[in-house]
């Protein structure tokens, strides 16, 4: 009782003085509201869906950008800090979807071709986790607060969360080399924590599903930060040329260093798990300056919008060539 009171007295007080919400901060609720104006604006062009809900029951919207019936899948926010990946590709999705309301290109890129392959986008896929981070214990029970404080490690301020709102980590989630991962922790922190089986968390198992039902070409999961971009996950030897010629033009558009991934970040990855399931390509890009554990500043999107936004409509095209192996 001694200990308790006053974890009480002090969730009581953090609540009484509800965390300043940075301006530049992009949140569900945000996304949420520019979804329903796509919708309102370009209902004929966009198909809105939700495939599924997060562990605190939010939905998890998509937005299919196309009549094609192939689809390349943009997948922004895995981790709650990382928010920016999500409003990247909102601002991505309001520019092609306007383009192709009004038929003209982009970098030179005809819209046309999503007649034949559709975008989806998959803005948000850790809405907790993202509240998490810019709020806090804002708006939270007694006990959440308390559980979320311990993952937490009793640290206050919530900048560094990355995981969802029941303390896994959702990219280290995926069957592809998640017995492999690094154990440490082994129970649910702020990041890191891979769960105790794959496909635990909601949000990936929704995503899995979802991916199995679409079976898109190609798949790219936006993360922050350091600016590189990797593409090599066990693929087969067949597949590597082509993966590589991709990866290797996404670095060029970018600037971003090509790479393979750090030991103890191989496994368990969403796009380790497409490239193994799949045999097709997938691309984790890190976004952004390094920083750390914190979300990047708000210029890093102006810095490089240029270069990443004409990235998916170069491997759309990249993808009809016949050159292009397809398994």
């Amino acid at each position: 009782m001694r200990v308790f009171i006053p974890f009480c007295l002090l969730f009581l007080f953090l609540n009484a003085f509800p965390t300043r919400i940075d301006a530049s901060y992009y949140s569900y609720e945000q996304m949420e509201e520019e979804v329903l104006n796509l919708q309102n604006n370009y209902g004929n062009k966009i198909q809105i869906g939700y495939f599924g809900k997060s562990e605190w029951g939010k939905k998890l919207p998509y937005i299919k950008v196309g009549k094609g019936s192939q689809s390349v899948f943009l997948i922004g926010a895995h981790h709650g800090r990382e928010w920016i990946t999500s409003q990247f590709l909102m601002k991505l999705l309001k520019e092609y979807v306007s383009a192709y309301d009004e038929d003209t290109t982009i970098n030179g890129y005809s819209t046309r071709i999503f007649d034949e392959i559709s975008f989806i986008f998959i803005p948000m896929l850790n809405p907790d986790g993202v509240d998490i981070q810019q709020k806090g214990l804002q708006g939270l029970s007694l006990s959440q607060g308390l559980k979320l404080l311990s993952m937490n490690e009793f640290h206050l301020a919530f900048d560094r969360w990355k995981a969802n709102g029941e303390g896994v980590d959702l990219n280290r989630q995926y069957p592809s080399g998640w017995k492999e991962l690094n154990q440490i922790p082994a129970w649910p922190s702020y990041k890191h924590f891979r769960g105790t089986k794959p496909v635990q968390a909601a949000e990936v198992k929704a995503l899995v599903d979802f991916t199995v039902q679409q079976k898109p070409l190609l798949s790219l999961s936006y993360h922050t930060s350091g600016q590189q971009v990797f593409w090599y996950y066990h693929t087969k030897k067949e597949y590597i040329e082509r993966d590589y010629l991709l990866a290797e033009k996404i670095a060029r558009l970018t600037g971003y260093e090509l790479d393979l991934p750090n030991a103890d970040a191989v496994g368990g990855g969403y796009t380790d798990w497409f490239i193994t399931t799949f045999r097709k390509p997938a691309f984790t890009i890190e976004m952004c300056e390094l920083v750390k554990e914190t979300n990047p500043p708000a210029s890093c999107l102006r810095k490089e919008w240029a270069g990443n936004r004409e990235v998916p409509m170069m491997l759309l095209y990249e993808l009809k060539k016949e050159s292009i192996k397809r398994p």
